[in-house]
């Protein structure tokens, strides 16, 4: 069954590139509906969204950006208006994917328009700066991008095979049809290296009590993610394990996943079950990367490119108060759990983060700043122990119920 694809760009600069496209994907069967960005001049190829209307949605005409000759206005203009207007088409059931191409402006354009596409929803870019860091493009979506290698400015014997490649990345995308599974209530869990066996065994719990379990690697981004599910409504329970991304907030790492880390689940008043998971590290890439005041600091390199810093107890006891004001904001029902025998693999008895006192320093402070309604449950166990596992799923199926 032929699909519609919207094709976003600059069908003025951009023209012939997208010309090509679109026969690409025609060539597959399906329909692309094209939308023009550009701002410049008329479009090589016509429109089925004309830039008009996609400045428009922003409330601006595009004669008034032309006039203006601001850039920076235009950028911001064409990018909020051509997500809507994905929004709107996919809402309305007229497109099935979403396709892009440019280079670093271009960029920011196609993946707003692609972001406003729900998660699933095959959505391809095709981007001069695909190599280097992503996550501004992509955010918590799931956005493909494609090393454009080359300018995206004509095609040639290099840029038109690039360009095949990622029609026939969208184009298989839209024809894969997903099996149907079985649906049962979602909850999410933060998960690290160090706690790996603790969600592991968490997850196997809950399955067995007909609940599915999404796993997010806390990572910066997983915590965005596992953040815009929550808010988005899909997500019955959380099960917190792994707070580490406090510590990179509160420590300068490189895995923070920003200020508004586990405000979802509060302010929407979602059952939790929270615990201070590898908040005795800080992350950094390798070596090179740790700033010059830590070194002299207890460090495990976990990988030629990933090195953990241990958290002292003076950065145990703020990232403790932290920890407990956030889940303060709750809502509905939350409970934190305390490992007193360590928040991490590598922070058991003859581990390289074992350090009693930082601990204590930890989890007084949660204690000491816990509203008296939540409770505190303390378990004498390391947090990848069975029978912490066990309790902390126990404890979120009761206030699910």
């Amino acid at each position: 069954m032929a699909k519609t694809i919207a094709v976003i760009g600059a069908l003025d600069t951009k023209g012939k590139d997208y010309a090509f496209v679109k026969e690409a994907i025609e060539a597959r069967g399906h329909r692309a509906l094209l939308i023009d960005v550009g701002i410049l001049g008329e479009p090589y190829i016509p429109a089925d969204i004309p830039s008009e209307k996609v400045a428009e949605a922003s409330g601006v005409t595009l004669d008034e950006l032309r006039n203006k000759g601001d850039k920076s206005l235009a950028m911001l203009v064409m990018t909020k208006g051509v997500a809507k207007v994905v929004k709107e088409l996919y809402v309305e059931g007229r497109i099935d994917a979403g396709f892009s191409m440019g280079g670093s402006n271009g960029t920011i354009i196609g993946t707003a328009a692609l972001r406003a596409l729900p998660l699933g929803v095959p959505k391809v870019m095709v981007s001069t700066v695909a190599s280097g860091d992503t996550q501004p493009y992509v955010g918590v979506s799931d956005v493909v991008m494609f090393p454009s290698i080359l300018d995206v400015s004509g095609v040639n014997r290099f840029s038109a095979q690039i360009y095949a490649n990622a029609v026939g990345a969208v184009c298989g995308m839209v024809e894969t049809r997903v099996p149907e599974i079985q649906t049962r209530p979602l909850i999410t869990a933060s998960m690290f290296g160090n706690t790996t066996t603790a969600v592991n065994q968490c997850t196997e719990l809950l399955e067995k009590k007909g609940y599915e379990t999404l796993v997010f690697h806390a990572t910066g981004t997983g915590g965005r993610t596992m953040e815009a599910l929550v808010e988005k409504g899909y997500i019955s329970g959380m099960l917190d394990l792994t707070t580490t991304e406090l510590a990179d907030e509160l420590g300068g790492g490189v895995l923070s996943a920003g200020p508004d880390r586990m405000a979802a689940a509060a302010e929407l008043g979602l059952p939790q079950v929270v615990a201070p998971g590898c908040l005795d590290m800080i992350n950094f890439w390798g070596m090179d990367s740790v700033p010059e005041e830590l070194k002299d600091r207890i460090i495990y390199q976990w990988n030629p490119n990933v090195t953990l810093i241990r958290t002292t107890p003076e950065e145990n006891e703020q990232l403790g108060r932290i920890l407990a004001q956030k889940v303060n904001r709750a809502q509905g029902p939350a409970a934190i759990f305390l490992p007193l025998q360590g928040v991490s693999a590598l922070d058991a008895e003859g581990k390289e983060f074992w350090w009693p006192e930082a601990d204590a320093a930890l989890f007084e402070a949660i204690k000491t700043h816990i509203r008296d309604d939540i409770p505190v449950i303390e378990l004498d166990c390391n947090i990848n122990d069975p029978q912490f596992a066990e309790a902390a799923s126990q404890k979120l199926l009761e206030m699910m119920d």
